[in-house]
């Protein structure tokens, strides 16, 4: 009886705070209920537009600031940028010029080229990639004391490019402004009344002058006319100064687009200055084959890696067992909003004009749009010209890449995105007119600070910044001589203005500060070069497109990984 009792006491207690247990509860699901409506959606690894990874992080404005909309972030960026030195030149640059005249001891071309010797090139890969074979053409007929044909573009490779050498460069140029280093023709000549045809060789990539004396001149000696196929990067990275002068003399003055691109890519240059004094030109190289072959991963989930492993298995034999591993020692390149962020810490303010040399940007406008929040003023060449005057050049690639490869060039700041043919070629041209600054990121060490950045005040962002891209900002004297690709650092055909010089180091400092003054040098993590080069193997290609652009990736045979993968 007494247990009876006290069950029914329980259980008249119980009946007695029901309502209130109903009451407590119910008010605790209306607040889950809240704060589930006004949190963030749950990331799903499977969707890589939820996801907290370095590629789908967005960017906002808010009161004149951009602000990170993932995490703690505290870096609150403000609209202006550093009004404390010129970003725009440096003062060292005003003591080096591009020199590439050759000495007296270089002999006319009519004294050394030999009768009966014939050299034909046909290039290999993109615009640029074709640029280096066209460049190293010149260089290869002179070793050999031959005539040179001009050269045979790649018209069978991805790109499907029809366009000839005479419809993208001004052919009757190049011939007349080289006619005292080596002899040029625009065909080969008949043989007996009959077409001849020449002997097909591959030479070895980067062959020095005896590579070619040994391997390519016994050949030509018994058979007067011989093609060199998939020419590109068979010229050695170290040669003798007046052969490595004549290589400047190609590339800096002989090597002109046609008036058609020429007046179209200045057209485009007008327009951007009609906006502003001063713009940006980026080379993003963000496009999904480029990653793809990169071997990177951004943080998108099981889709970005379907994805971008579909189109891997175009090689066969490029294998990625750690993707992340390739982002921390700087082998990727840096997402959209990375590079803005960049920008923003070196000190360009939110209404400088960019200009973005791109196609189909892997993840589309979203992957843009922190970029766009970064630097509004955002311009491409199909936003700058009509559809109507781009038709001349839109159906092929290289001219297209062309009008890009002009921007670029005169752009008052030239920035390179993970560093390619168009990039290495563009740094040193810009270095050899005149310096203007080229960024490329220390991704190395910048993958760290991204990483760390939502522990960080703005100010000590941009202190490491400026830091971490010492020596990479395109300035005088950066990069030892030999270091690098040659076509990237011309050491041999920049000169200092040592009397000027002198007079500036002697003079009170009166220049303002430029980027020197305030990054100073740490040399650029660059390979080191052969003497005498690599051996055959499968080639270094870029991959087009179909926008203008033009990188390192797709073609039908097997690209050179090591080299491309280790800048």
């Amino acid at each position: 009886m007494a247990f009876h009792r006290r069950r029914n006491h329980y259980y008249n207690r119980f009946r007695s705070i029901l309502p209130l247990i109903c009451s407590i509860s119910g008010a605790l699901l209306i607040l889950f209920a809240l704060l589930s409506f006004l949190a963030p959606t749950p990331i799903d690894s499977n969707n890589p537009q939820h996801t907290n990874s370095v590629l789908y992080r967005t960017l906002y404005a808010r009161n004149g600031v951009v602000e990170d909309t993932i995490g703690q972030s505290v870096l609150h960026i403000p609209k202006k940028g550093r009004t404390d030195r010129d970003i725009w030149s440096s003062k060292n640059s005003l003591y080096y010029y591009g020199c590439s005249n050759a000495s007296i001891k270089f002999a006319n071309a009519d004294a050394v080229t030999q009768p009966n010797r014939y050299l034909l090139i046909v290039t290999s890969g993109g615009l640029n990639q074709q640029r280096t074979g066209i460049i190293d053409a010149v260089v290869a007929a002179r070793i050999l004391n031959a005539t040179l044909v001009v050269p045979r573009l790649d018209q069978k490779s991805f790109w499907k490019d029809s366009s000839d050498f005479s419809e993208i460069f001004d052919v009757d140029w190049y011939i007349s402004s080289l006619s005292k280093d080596v002899k040029i023709i625009k065909s080969l000549p008949k043989r007996g009344g009959k077409t001849w045809i020449p002997r097909n060789m591959r030479v070895p990539r980067k062959c020095s002058e005896r590579c070619y004396q040994n391997r390519i001149l016994p050949v030509l000696l018994k058979r007067h006319a011989i093609q060199l196929t998939k020419f590109d990067y068979r010229v050695a990275n170290r040669l003798d100064t007046q052969l490595q002068k004549l290589r400047c003399r190609v590339n800096y003055h002989a090597l002109k687009f046609t008036d058609p691109i020429l007046r179209m890519g200045e057209k485009l240059v007008h327009r951007m200055r009609m906006k502003s004094k001063h713009f940006i030109a980026l080379h993003l190289r963000f496009e999904p084959d480029m990653l793809a072959f990169s071997g990177c991963y951004y943080g998108g989930g099981d889709k970005e890696r379907k994805e971008l492993g579909a189109i891997r298995k175009r090689w066969k034999t490029l294998h990625v067992s750690n993707p992340d591993k390739e982002r921390r020692h700087g082998k990727c390149p840096l997402t959209p909003r990375e590079v803005g962020l960049m920008l923003r810490a070196l000190g360009y303010s939110s209404d400088i004009n960019i200009y973005v040399a791109s196609g189909e940007v892997y993840g589309g406008e979203e992957t843009l749009a922190p970029l766009k929040a970064l630097f509004p003023n955002f311009y491409t060449k199909e936003t700058l010209a009509s559809k109507e005057e781009l038709e001349p050049f839109s159906s092929f690639s290289s001219r297209m890449a062309a009008l890009d490869f002009i921007v670029c060039e005169e752009s008052d700041v030239f920035v390179t995105n993970n560093n390619g043919n168009m990039a290495r070629i563009l740094a040193g041209r810009r270095r050899y007119f005149g310096h203007k600054p080229t960024i490329r990121p220390n991704a190395k060490k910048l993958y760290r600070l991204f990483l760390n950045q939502t522990t960080m005040s703005w100010e000590a962002f941009t202190s490491k910044m400026r830091t971490y891209q010492r020596g990479f900002m395109g300035e005088p004297k950066e990069v030892r001589p030999g270091r690098g690709d040659f076509h990237e650092n011309p050491h041999t055909c920049i000169c200092e203005d040592s009397e000027a010089k002198a007079k500036k180091d002697s003079g009170p400092g009166k220049y303002g500060k430029g980027y020197d003054d305030v990054l100073g040098y740490n040399e650029p993590e660059l390979p080191d070069p052969d003497d005498d080069g690599y051996q055959d193997g499968p080639q270094e290609k870029e991959q087009f497109n179909g926008t203008g652009m033009d990188y390192d990736g797709i073609t039908n045979e097997e690209p050179e990984l090591e080299e491309i993968l280790s800048d």
